[in-house]
């Protein structure tokens, strides 16, 4: 086959792909009506993950899974947002890690809105300005987000799905790199990028700032300022690259939460979040762990955590494990985890993110 051949070929693929677009594209819109007159909700975490993992099991041959799975995504996002457009609340400014995932996750259709905390994030969903809230919950290099633990702690709303971002850090500025006298940036990346500062600018006095964004957009017109930030923050405000990928680890990623009214519905590979606290005694949290064990339920994450205010306690523990709320094994861990704490507080069964 010719090169003018084979892109002959593309270009009649292509207008086949629209043409299916467009008639996926009128089914949404009368989905939409429907859900409409039925009260159902437009986004459906336990729906979209099913529909993902049945497409993604077949030959996706030369495509790889995460490239398919990138591709139909999008696809879900702009259909999802011909049935009702949806609004996002996220920790801002613009360019951040939150706001480069609540794009990637509800698509560029979504009506976003930029909030300058993790509790303010929260707060817009609770009175009803924003349909979600998506939030970082931990790092693999810095760990958990405490900030979010309180909210889900304090707050009425649910975890309705998760999402993973890769991390990537870059050294941006408008000067050289051995000019560099100050260094901006979030307190999480400045962590993140600990070795790779020591090794690299062990003189630069470090300047926390409250977003990679707001460190880029501080230091756009300061000499001898840098800043770790996105690619996209170093693009909108006119930086210079002067490093790339400096975080500590290659595989840093930060999962994120999407919080919402509703949990959702078992989608067949789901995950569980609860907070608890235990009675002061000991062997106590023991007691409150080993209904899991019995049961067969895997833990992934668990997390011990002050209230908020509390100097000498108590502690609540934050835990997540496999399995949905609804199911048979972990209705019966949850019963028998109340025997042992005083407070037992589910936050959310959602789909499994990779």
């Amino acid at each position: 086959m010719s090169l003018d051949e084979a892109r002959k070929e593309i270009d009649g693929i292509d207008r086949q792909i629209v043409e299916l677009l467009r008639q996926r594209g009128r089914v949404s819109e009368e989905i939409g009506r429907i859900k409409g007159t039925t009260g159902k909700l437009v986004y459906d975490p336990a729906r979209e993950a099913q529909l993902l993992e049945k497409l993604a099991s077949g030959d996706l041959e030369p495509l790889d899974a995460s490239a398919f799975t990138a591709i139909y995504r999008q696809i879900l996002a702009v259909s999802r947002s011909l049935q009702a457009p949806l609004s996002v609340a996220y920790l801002g400014p613009q360019y951040t890690f939150s706001h480069i995932a609540a794009i990637d996750y509800f698509g560029p259709a979504a009506q976003f809105a930029s909030t300058t905390s993790i509790e303010e994030a929260f707060a817009a969903v609770e009175r009803n300005a924003a349909d979600y809230a998506i939030v970082p919950i931990e790092n693999t290099i810095q760990g958990v987000e405490a900030r979010a633990l309180d909210c889900l702690f304090e707050s009425k709303l649910s975890i309705c799905a998760e999402t993973y971002v890769p991390i990537h850090l870059h050294l941006v500025a408008n000067c050289e790199m051995g000019e560099i006298e100050c260094l901006h940036s979030h307190p999480q990346p400045l962590g993140q990028c600990r070795l790779w500062l020591r090794s690299n600018l062990p003189d630069a006095e470090l300047v926390n700032e409250s977003s990679t964004a707001a460190a880029a957009q501080a230091i756009a017109h300061q000499p001898r300022h840098a800043a770790i930030a996105t690619a996209e923050a170093a693009d909108a405000y006119g930086l210079q690259i002067l490093a790339s990928n400096i975080e500590d680890q290659a595989d840093n990623r930060t999962r994120f939460l999407i919080i919402g009214h509703d949990s959702a519905g078992p989608s067949g590979n789901d995950k569980t979040s609860v907070v608890f606290t235990t009675v002061h005694q000991s062997g106590a949290l023991y007691h409150a762990l080993a209904p899991f064990s019995a049961h067969n339920i895997n833990l992934t994450l668990i997390q011990s955590r002050p209230a908020r205010g509390a100097v000498e306690g108590p502690y609540y523990f934050y835990v997540d494990f496999d399995g949905h709320a609804d199911s048979v094994e972990v209705r019966e861990a949850l019963n028998a985890l109340h025997e042992y704490c005083s407070f037992v507080k589910v936050l959310g069964s959602y789909p499994v993110s990779g």
